[in-house]
């Protein structure tokens, strides 16, 4: 328990806390904007991913609009089921596919195991997102997130160990002449900031409560579990 303190001394704590909150807000604005101005490059490679609906090539995914998100799916060819902590993520994307599509931004999820193979999973978590296949190409290697037989390999821009899947988020552009480029990629703990609930977790006083877990996110099921 921290410490009970009366309103004078409470407001005081509160005002250098706001401070510091100030400072953090308008260094991600800064970082924000240096994000944004990075510099593409041209997607030379024709992927084709198997969808619901059949083939569908990247420039399909961006579904009219000129960006697009990619989030790298942790299931591999002979899992079961999708990766809990992905889950995790992924619970909300529905809610937010329409607001992102308000400002020229489509969303997908990319996955190396067979479509036929999530689909199933997919239907169970009640997710109605693009969700495509890689099964067929290279994009998972590509990107960085998909190692097979390795156990080391570049992951999050250095030279790490690696498991057969990891979790990552691409972000695409597309021109008025069809063509494709990538302009950002994040891994690991940049994902963090993409999860809703760990930041309402980060409001409250046991905040996160994962440090005497074996690992930090042992206590994440798959919603159908909790």
């Amino acid at each position: 328990m921290n410490n009970v303190v009366n309103d004078k001394a409470w407001l005081e704590a509160r005002r250098a806390l706001l401070a510091k909150e100030k400072e953090l807000t308008k260094l991600r604005d800064e970082v924000a904007k240096a994000r944004q101005a990075m510099p593409w490059r041209k997607v030379e490679e024709h992927y084709i991913f198997d969808g619901p609906q059949g083939e569908v090539s990247l420039a399909d995914l961006f579904d009219g609009k000129s960006q697009l998100i990619v989030y790298h799916f942790m299931y591999g060819p002979d899992w079961g089921e999708g990766c809990k902590s992905c889950s995790f993520w992924a619970d909300q994307y529905d809610t937010i596919d329409m607001h992102i599509g308000a400002r020229d931004v489509a969303l997908a999820c990319v996955s190396r195991a067979p479509l036929e193979q999530f689909e199933a999973f997919k239907q169970r978590m009640g997710w109605k997102f693009s969700w495509v296949s890689s099964v067929g190409n290279s994009f998972n290697r590509d990107y960085q997130v998909s190692f097979p037989g390795k156990q080391r390999g570049t992951y999050n821009y250095r030279e790490t160990d690696v498991m057969e899947e990891l979790p990552g988020l691409s972000v695409f552009y597309r021109d008025g002449d069809g063509a494709v480029y990538h302009t950002y990629s994040t891994y690991s703990r940049g994902l963090d900031a993409l999860n809703a609930t760990y930041q309402m977790l980060d409001l409250v006083p046991k905040g996160r409560d994962e440090k005497d877990l074996d690992y930090p996110m042992a206590w994440v099921r798959h919603h159908d579990n909790y």
